[in-house]
């Protein structure tokens, strides 16, 4: 059974389901084939709803490749016996309506456990409803708070930018507090996603100033709102959520002359190569805190192997810089459905089964890249935050490894 292909996106994206086995379902994109199963084996699916075109397409061809790559690799050297772990995915566009309308398919064909990209958050109570796991790949505070039936690897975005704000605190060498601008587009994985960290931050000696948005993921420019955080005494700004939205506020903050005053950082995925080689420089001193290694950081064992994967099967997609999240993401579900099937058998494996096997992980090593401990009170997986800075071509750690704070909502 092969993967999914994304066909003419100027087309209305259709799925269709095909029965394999008792028990075992897998969905494929309109216009493909069942193909044939044999009897003496059977298939389990992984649904994943992605942006592949759309605003927010720029970012998220990345760690799909990662969840292909890992998920041959988990077939061919680990895998489950009798079992083949297939990915079936839809691509959504960065469209609610077709977000929405995916996860209704999947639900309807029993699928046992979802990835989602991004927008997991309107699915909350629907997934405790329908006893659905959903690894979450973009997290705010109301996907993790209170913990239900979603499930991370990483702390919230808010939460990492309080790590952040705790970082710049150290060095601050003024009377007054430093002065924090929040800049990105309206949505929910924009901006608002840092807003519930405004309080703590500001108690730790922060100042917050008003936030300023962006017209999309992709902005055409930022000056207007440059020159405003400029007239209200910006030290900082934290730019979100990816290196499209980075890249015209950085290239307008030099055209300005505000890099010589203002200091830049942003989520994790705006540092990224994208934001290296479409900046032209002026990303020079760029911060993130990151919540796993940079993709060139080969010392690490999971990074190593997300490199030899990628050469081994060949996927034509190159490397943004938080590939490892997504490695672990798609490695966390895999372990679920192995332990899952060890304990029911595929033929009977529901979804509650997958939630019952992730709430087992405990101390679970993913390649020495972050461990995975899930509890009752806290599905994030991991509280590991490190700042990272762009020294020309380069994106290196320079802060050790902290725990980030629990902001709930």
């Amino acid at each position: 059974m092969k993967n999914g292909r994304v066909g003419d996106t100027a087309n209305t994206i259709a799925v269709a389901i095909a029965s394999l086995l008792i028990g075992a379902m897998v969905i494929v994109v309109a216009g493909c084939s069942p193909a044939p199963t044999a009897p003496d084996t059977g298939s389990v699916p992984v649904a994943c709803v992605v942006e592949l075109t759309g605003a927010a397409a720029g970012a998220s061809q990345y760690p799909f490749a990662t969840i292909q790559d890992y998920l041959d690799y988990f077939n061919e050297d680990q895998g489950i016996e009798g079992v083949t772990v297939e990915l079936a995915w839809v691509d959504c566009r960065t469209q609610q309506a077709s977000r929405v309308a995916a996860y209704h398919r999947f639900i309807e064909h029993n699928v046992p456990v979802m990835l989602m990209i991004s927008g997991a958050e309107i699915f909350k109570t629907q997934a405790e409803k329908n006893e659905i796991p959903i690894l979450g790949m973009a997290q705010t505070e109301s996907i993790m708070y209170p913990p239900g039936w979603i499930y991370s690897v990483y702390p919230t975005w808010a939460e990492s930018f309080a790590v952040w704000c705790e970082w710049i605190l150290k060095d601050w060498m003024e009377t007054r507090p430093p002065r924090v601008t929040v800049i990105g587009p309206d949505a929910v994985a924009g901006a608002p996603a840092i807003e519930p960290a405004r309080d703590y931050v500001e108690a730790m000696g922060i100042e917050m100033l008003p936030t300023e948005y962006v017209s999309s993921y992709t902005p055409l420019d930022a000056s207007t709102q440059l020159l405003r955080m400029a007239e209200r005494g910006t030290d900082f700004v934290f730019i979100a959520p990816i290196f499209t939205t980075a890249v015209p506020v950085l290239r307008d903050a030099e055209r300005l002359g505000l890099k010589e005053t203002i200091q830049f950082g942003g989520l994790e995925n705006t540092q990224s190569e994208g934001l290296l080689k479409a900046s032209a420089g002026a990303a020079d001193g760029y911060t993130a805190p990151r919540t796993n290694p940079f993709w060139k950081e080969t010392d690490i064992p999971g990074i190593r192997l997300l490199q030899d994967l990628r050469q081994r099967y060949g996927r034509s997609v190159g490397f943004q810089g938080d590939e490892a999240n997504s490695l672990t993401g798609i490695a966390v579900v895999c372990e679920a459905l192995k332990r899952a099937i060890d304990e029911v058998g595929y033929r009977n494996l529901e979804g509650r089964h997958v939630k019952e096997a992730m709430d087992g992980l405990k101390d679970f090593d993913i390649y020495g890249i972050k461990t995975i401990t899930y509890t009752p009170d806290d599905h994030r997986g991991s509280t590991a935050v490190r700042i990272y800075r762009i020294r020309g071509a380069d994106v290196i750690p320079v802060s050790e490894w902290a725990e980030a704070p629990m902001i709930t909502p």
